[in-house]
């Protein structure tokens, strides 16, 4: 960066010939000594001037090397710290850019990883039942295939079509989520209005499997009912793949001046404690999970409640099982 093509160092050099020439010729009116002294002291003030400006330029054209090498990816640079003053404080901002470029890099970084996995995983989950599909409609075209086989083979299409529509609604609702897309009608809903709606789309399978509900309820929340009816189904449902045939999922909710809780716990054996850290992860399997299992309830159940403003933990429950529980604040279940 050199000073020569700076217009602005050009004028000031300019202006600065001349004063330095009016300067002489003012003193030479006194005196020949005088017109060399006020040049050489003009002179001298121009050489200052050049040299601090100089300096400045270097320290702009490590800024300059240091943004390019910013710009390039080299997020580990670090600016040595200044004197105070402008530069300083121009270094300052600069570094605080810098960190926050490297943070949001990092985080997109993540997010791709994320991604990728995501769609590796959705991926896989549509490639085995599609597969499926394809092989059992290529054995319904057999001629020779007899009645009870085609009605067997029948019965698992029907039965894989519906869980990829399964899968499909729900990684739409996941994608609206996401981004952020759900308007949420949040209205003061009976407890037990909630989990009866929660409870019905399950009721035919549980009477299948000999399972009893046991529900305990009290007071009210404010929530949209259908989202919160769809992340109560999917807890439920968990549940229920866990709990042996003639076993009971037990659900208890309650209002105090703290929060709104739903507690629904089952009768399975429970989760392995180094699964539990990841129970609410997307497309994650634990080692109790059912062989259908495709790991998206209970991480959509996570989505529905958070954009709520609610909690969701669980956890292993004292008497077997697993338990878990959804807390909404006291502000939002109170209107």
């Amino acid at each position: 960066m050199g000073l020569t093509r700076n217009k602005e160092v050009k004028r000031m050099l300019c202006a600065m010939l001349l004063v330095t020439f009016a300067a002489v010729a003012a003193a030479y009116i006194f005196s020949p000594a005088a017109a060399v002294t006020a040049g050489a002291a003009c002179l001298l003030l121009g050489a200052v001037f050049l040299l601090f400006t100089r300096r400045r330029y270097r320290h702009l054209a490590d800024l300059s090397d240091y943004l390019r090498r910013v710009n390039g990816g080299d997020y580990s640079l670090e600016l040595p710290a200044g004197d105070e003053g402008e530069l300083s404080i121009l270094k300052s901002e600069i570094y605080k850019v810098t960190i926050s470029l490297r943070e949001q890099n990092e985080r997109l970084r993540r997010d791709k990883l994320r991604l990728s996995d995501a769609l590796s995983d959705i991926s896989h989950q549509f490639k085995t039942p599609l597969t499926s599909l394809s092989v059992m409609t290529d054995l319904l075209f057999e001629s020779k295939l007899d009645e009870g086989r085609r009605a067997e083979f029948t019965g698992q299409l029907r039965a894989q079509l519906g869980r990829l529509t399964w899968l499909t609604e729900a990684l739409l609702k996941l994608s609206k989520l996401d981004a952020d897309a759900v308007m949420f009608q949040r209205r003061l809903v009976l407890l037990c209005e909630l989990i009866r709606k929660a409870a019905e789309p399950l009721l035919i399978p549980m009477e299948l499997k000999g399972q009893t509900l046991f529900v305990e309820t009290d007071g009210s929340v404010c929530c949209d009912l259908n989202w919160t009816a769809e992340a109560l189904t999917n807890i439920m449902k968990n549940c229920m793949e866990h709990t042996p045939a003639g076993g009971g999922i037990r659900i208890s909710a309650s209002s105090n001046a703290l929060f709104t809780e739903i507690r629904v716990s089952d009768g399975g054996p429970g989760i392995d404690k180094t699964d539990l850290p990841y129970i609410f992860d997307r497309f994650y399997r634990g080692k109790n999970a059912a062989g259908n299992s495709v790991g998206i309830g209970l991480a959509m159940a996570k989505a529905i409640s958070e954009a709520q403003g609610a909690s969701i933990e669980t956890r292993n429950a004292h008497g077997g099982g697993a338990e878990f529980i959804l807390r909404f604040p006291a502000d939002r279940a109170q209107t």
